[in-house]
């Protein structure tokens, strides 16, 4: 069996090896300027996806799907929730008639949660703001100082990073537990009344000196009175030990979050900012602090929306009763507790909602605003 001639004519000078046709060997001209790229068998006038039909079916519904869940449990319950508002619906029989119970009040939810019809409202509020100032300006910044000072060369570090957020992972049912047993007025229950009877702490005293008039202090001498058997949660001022007790998930939330930022920081600027003669504090303050502004502004938003959702914690220790409530408690004992007024309920949500929107409004502005810039 011989081997077929070739027919392929022989390559004349000025002529492309490739094709054999005729290229235009003048100098300035490229030497594909006439290559025939639409003939070749990938190239054509039909557009190509990398995607076919299945992918795109299949991303659909990644996609979709949890979209339509979120509008539907989220958004769509948000809409329900503010019509609810504008009736005295309690929970049976249609949301529309005539009869008590489900018929429409306008804004009279609204009014009595306004004009003080309700005592509880204003209380609860003042409650979730003193929440928020507290988280804000002691527990955050005790946050950024032990992530400042975890990011330093120190031994140890990934022992006292867990141990910093290990309270992160617990869920704030099982803080509110454990707390309650650090608060509980029996000195044979609570620990921290158990630690004072046990050491013989029976009066107050400071290093060694008696300090009785602390007794006498209004509102903080009934922690006092009786050291050993002192109901830490139980008089006017409970909110004080409670929001101490969610700054313990707090500051490790923060610490983690501010310390991810550090670890990313750029380390020449302060090496310019020592050469410059700068001490750590104007380091921290002037170069590394508003380098940080995306992580701060993020940190923020953060501690307001942990400051107005606040729930489990205090439902925990005393069902989110006086003199303990907030928003969030108000909206569960008024709509799902055995009053059942949910229309009044649902107003109360309403307010928290929009209130909650503030921070997140606020930080989307300051984003988008950074982006066309």
């Amino acid at each position: 069996m011989t081997r077929a001639a070739s027919s392929a004519a022989p390559v004349q000078p000025g002529e492309s090896g490739l094709t054999g046709a005729a290229v235009n060997s003048t100098p300035g001209r490229g030497r594909f300027d006439r290559f025939p790229f639409n003939r070749l068998p990938f190239i054509g006038r039909q557009r190509w996806h990398l995607l076919t039909r299945r992918d795109k079916f299949i991303l659909s519904l990644m996609v979709g799907l949890p979209l339509v869940i979120d509008v539907a449990l989220i958004w769509g319950s948000a809409i329900v929730d503010f019509l609810w508002s504008f009736t005295d619906w309690q929970g049976n029989g249609a949301m529309a008639g005539g009869g008590v119970g489900h018929r429409l009040v306008g804004l009279t939810n609204y009014m009595q949660l306004f004009d003080g019809t309700y005592p509880f409202f204003w209380s609860a509020v003042l409650h979730n703001l003193f929440w928020l100032a507290f988280l804000m300006f002691i527990a955050t910044p005790i946050g950024i100082l032990m992530a400042v000072i975890l990011d330093g060369q120190i031994k140890g570090m990934a022992f006292y990073r867990t141990v910093f957020y290990l309270p992160v992972v617990l869920s704030l049912a099982l803080i509110g537990i454990i707390w309650q047993l650090q608060y509980a007025p029996d000195w044979g229950r609570g620990f921290i009344n158990g630690v004072l009877h046990t050491v013989g702490y029976a009066d107050p005293n400071l290093f060694g000196l008696h300090v009785n008039f602390i007794k006498d202090i209004p509102l903080v001498g009934q922690w006092f009175r009786d050291v050993s058997r002192t109901d830490w949660v139980g008089g006017d001022l409970a909110i004080i030990p409670t929001v101490i007790a969610a700054s313990w998930r707090h500051v490790g939330y923060i610490c983690i979050l501010y310390l991810a930022g550090l670890k990313s920081f750029d380390p020449a600027l302060r090496e310019a900012a020592a050469i410059d003669g700068a001490n750590s504090r104007q380091t921290f303050f002037q170069v590394v602090f508003p380098v940080m502004k995306p992580i701060n502004i993020v940190i923020v938003v953060i501690t307001a929306i942990e400051a107005f959702r606040a729930f489990d914690l205090v439902y925990i220790i005393n069902y989110g009763r006086s003199p303990m409530e907030l928003l969030s408690t108000l909206i569960t004992n008024n709509a799902i507790s055995e009053s059942t007024r949910i229309g009044f309920g649902s107003a109360i949500a309403v307010i928290l909602t929009l209130i909650s929107l503030i921070p997140i409004v606020g930080f989307l502005t300051v984003t988008m605003r950074e982006e066309k810039e």
